[in-house]
């Protein structure tokens, strides 16, 4: 999406931020007679395969890791973190606050989970795997607001598709996290439903936006992985700033029915996790056709290709050896850029060499500055609009009464007043085609497929900030986005992996784009890279619970 014109947040929106708002959680259900004793297990940092090892050898159980992520939500998320024998500075001393709701039936759905173990001795690919939930997707029976207070206790009748999959595939959606309000803003996280989500590396920062919940809370171990959305920036950006693994997949592989849009036409959705396996095993899940997304019919008849592919079958120790990688310098070889990621990124392109990777440096794109201006358009009004049409039980049914209603932020007033203003000249709100119809994004797509062409790249990469992450209340430093152009305006795939630290603490994220259903080449790279530098660690200020949690 474009850079909203956003102000520095005004004294109110701070003032009602800085409240602890409370989070939905219901109160653990007592344990079935027939279940096993739950044992301890460390949530923090465990990856996928871990925690389904772990209950399918009996060390623990669906439920007890469940208990374990309920814990670590209850003693972190809406109280600032304590570390014994240490004093956090001040500006350390707030809650995360990245979960919005928890899930009432979390646990019944972790016995359901232990039930079907004993009974097979097996696991589903997703089998008792806590999953976070951006909450601005559909989920049957728990409330979903787009970080609205004017979608207050709204609850779908049925999950949005993406979500179904996740289900279907054995995980329990624990929570639904915090999101910038209707997703406006790439730069911060900060909902009237819930408030502001800080970043746990620092919490004086930002975790970015608009995932920033899903990216804060999946990086704080309150959840196994997450789903965010990304209409510009949303799930690269975020987990760039969280030290996390966050895949935009190409428009058309993944389903955006259920979903509460921002620009439906660059919206799509896809996973944020802590290792690059996992998330290659939630995009297995996560892949597919749905006949109510007609976008996926039209991104399948452009470039065909099958699906049920297992994206962990890419994940090779040695998978840069060969690959031709562009390096977009245009993005950081600039004054402007920090000098701490300049130095991060360098260090990153000498590990692709060193991995086998050939680097073309610099790579351009021809006609670039003149080619981008044309691509920005879209209607927020109607594509909300036709959503709510969908959901009748909804409080508002246009983007019109909410704003009528006067239940938003402060900072982003400018998006939905403008929004529902008469158009200017040559404004491109409506119609906005798909980025497989719209001329201008065809043109720039073409010219991007060209440039890769001549030099025969598998890739091309860039760092997914160019700074590191703002404090909070900071909007006039540079931010250092780059994520808004090469992938949503193409609807090329891209992902962002860990690469380093900045200015002590600070993730920076490393991004590499290949051409349409080549999320393969991205997650082996990734993989290659991850295995190769262990670029990421857990935040300090989270860490184990003491026993007895």
């Amino acid at each position: 999406m474009p850079a909203p014109r956003l102000r520095s947040l005004p004294a109110s929106l701070v003032a009602l931020c800085l409240l602890s708002l409370p989070v939905a959680f219901a109160a653990p259900s007592a344990p079935p007679t027939t279940a096993p004793s739950a044992t301890p297990f460390d949530v923090v940092g465990a990856t996928i395969a871990q925690t389904q090892q772990a209950i399918l050898s009996g060390r623990t159980t669906c439920r007890a890791v469940v208990q374990a992520y309920l814990a670590r939500i209850r003693a972190y998320d809406q109280s600032a973190p304590t570390i014994p024998g240490q004093t956090l500075e001040p500006d350390q001393q707030f809650p995360l606050n990245a979960i919005v709701t928890v899930n009432p039936h979390a646990l019944d759905e972790a016995d359901a989970c232990d039930r079907a173990v004993r009974r097979t001795h097996s696991l589903p690919p997703l089998g008792g795997i806590a999953v976070l939930v951006k909450d601005n997707y559909d989920t049957a029976g728990l409330q979903t607001t787009g970080g609205s207070l004017a979608m207050k206790g709204f609850v779908p009748t049925a999950d949005a598709t993406m979500v179904a999959r996740l289900r279907a595939a054995g995980a329990i959606v624990l929570a639904k996290t915090n999101m910038a309000e209707w997703a406006f803003s790439p730069y911060l996280t900060a909902s009237s439903i819930a408030g502001i989500t800080r970043n746990p590396y620092d919490l004086s920062r930002v975790p970015a936006g608009s995932s920033g919940g899903t990216a804060a809370a999946v990086a704080a171990s309150l959840g196994e992985s997450g789903l965010g959305t990304d209409t510009g920036n949303s799930i690269r950006g975020p987990s760039s700033h969280n030290d996390l693994v966050g895949l935009r997949p190409t428009i058309g592989l993944t389903s955006r029915s259920g979903i509460v849009p921002l620009f439906a036409h660059n919206d799509v959705g896809g996973p944020m996790a802590r290792t690059v396996a996992d998330a290659a095993r939630l995009l297995t899940v996560l892949a597919g056709p749905d006949p109510t997304d007609p976008d996926l019919a039209a991104a399948a008849a452009a470039y065909p290709h099958s699906w049920g592919v297992d994206y962990t079958r890419a994940l090779h120790r040695h998978a840069l050896r060969g690959a031709r990688i562009g390096v977009f310098r245009q993005y950081f070889s600039t004054p402007r850029t920090d000098p701490e990621v300049r130095a991060v990124m360098e260090r990153a392109l000498a590990t692709l060499r060193a991995e086998g990777a050939t680097l073309v440096d610099p790579f351009t794109v021809p006609d670039y500055d003149t080619l981008v201006p044309a691509l920005w358009c879209g209607d927020f009004a109607g594509d909300l609009d036709h959503y709510l049409d969908l959901h009748p039980n909804a409080p508002y049914h246009s983007l019109r009464q909410i704003v009528a209603s006067g239940l938003y932020l402060p900072y982003i007033t400018d998006e939905i007043k403008a929004s529902i203003a008469p158009p200017a000249k040559d404004d491109r709100r409506s119609p906005c085609p798909d980025v497989y119809h719209d001329p201008a994004k065809i043109r720039f797509r073409n010219a991007l497929l060209q440039a890769m062409d001549a030099q025969h790249l598998d890739a091309i990469v860039y760092p997914t900030w160019s700074d590191p992450p703002r404090k909070v209340g900071d909007m006039t430093s540079p931010a250092g986005d780059n994520s808004q152009v090469l992938s949503p305006q193409t609807g090329f795939p891209a992902l962002t992996v860990p690469m380093g630290f900045t200015h002590g603490n600070l993730p920076a994220g490393m991004t590499l784009l290949a051409r349409p259903f080549r999320e393969d080449l991205l997650l082996g790279y990734a993989f290659d890279f991850e295995q190769t530098t262990h670029a990421r660690r857990a935040p300090a200020l989270f860490p184990p619970l003491p026993a007895g949690h």
